[in-house]
């Protein structure tokens, strides 16, 4: 079989996996931030969420906003030129490796998810500048030695590199287990690297009935967390300024309107 033949199958197997009849985390997230790569039942549940809770909207559009300040703060204040985007979702605008490498025209990002519709739009991931390098692995947070280890194939593990995950820990229900996998994968890591994340928050009884009804329409259950337990991921490693707080609140760009108080949470740690 040939090579375009046998790409053509590989997407084929990739789409036959994709189901469109429940409502999906990737494909609603898409949609909230104004993304096109989404299904009708994802729209119907995202319409329902905003009669019951509107800002889950803010939520979805300045977390994406404060992935962007993240990478560039680390791109040029602390040199990172590495990035490992765990639990990547489906392109839209101002993906990592776009913010990075627009900075570090060679900064090298690897993207991991085990989703089939994020790895069907994979290809949209996979570009670079000629200096840098990106890639996509199909892998899975509840793998850490083998994110890491096929991580190794692009990214230099000698060098500091930042750990992304965005919205995604609270697909894993039982804490305890989420911080283990973070820790595990921050273990990987050498010192110097550092950990992003962002994560929605128990810290409205809107966002705790959207929660709700999100996880009752038959998509894979999202379980929303106390602001203690976000910070709690962080254990062991130096917070930057200004610690654990609203995504709004994090290093907010001198200029821009004010944003509102969203019930999302974030933090960037170093590994000493």
């Amino acid at each position: 079989m040939s090579d375009t033949n046998s790409e053509l199958a590989a997407t084929a197997e990739i789409r036959a996996r994709i189901d469109t009849t429940t409502p999906h985390s990737a494909r609603f997230w898409n949609y909230f931030v104004g993304g096109k790569d989404n299904y009708e039942v994802d729209r119907e549940i995202g319409e329902q969420i905003k009669e019951i809770f509107p800002g889950l909207v803010d939520v979805a559009l300045t977390s994406r906003l404060f992935l962007g300040r993240a990478v560039r703060h680390l791109v040029a204040e602390h040199g990172i030129r590495q990035f490992l985007d765990v639990g990547t979702g489906l392109p839209t605008a101002d993906n990592t490796h776009e913010v990075a490498q627009r900075v570090a025209p060679d900064a090298r990002i690897v993207y991991v998810d085990n989703d089939p519709i994020v790895l069907a739009h994979a290809g949209a991931l996979l570009t670079s500048t000629p200096e840098g390098r990106t890639a996509y692995l199909d892998a899975d947070l509840y793998d850490p030695d083998a994110v890491l280890e096929a991580a190794a194939g692009t990214l230099d593990f000698s060098r500091p590199i930042a750990l992304i995950i965005l919205n995604t820990l609270g697909h894993v229900a039982d804490h305890d287990q989420a911080r283990d996998l973070v820790r595990r994968l921050v273990a990987g890591l050498p010192s110097g690297s550092h950990l992003v994340i962002s994560d929605s928050t128990a810290t409205s009884e809107g966002m705790i009935a959207a929660s709700n009804a999100y996880n009752a329409s038959g998509a894979t259950p999202y379980h929303v967390r106390s602001v203690e337990e976000i910070a709690g991921f962080f254990e062991g490693l130096d917070l930057l300024a200004p610690g654990v707080v609203r995504v709004t609140e994090w290093r907010p760009e001198a200029g821009t309107p004010s944003a509102p108080a969203v019930d999302a949470y974030c933090g960037v740690g170093r590994k000493p």
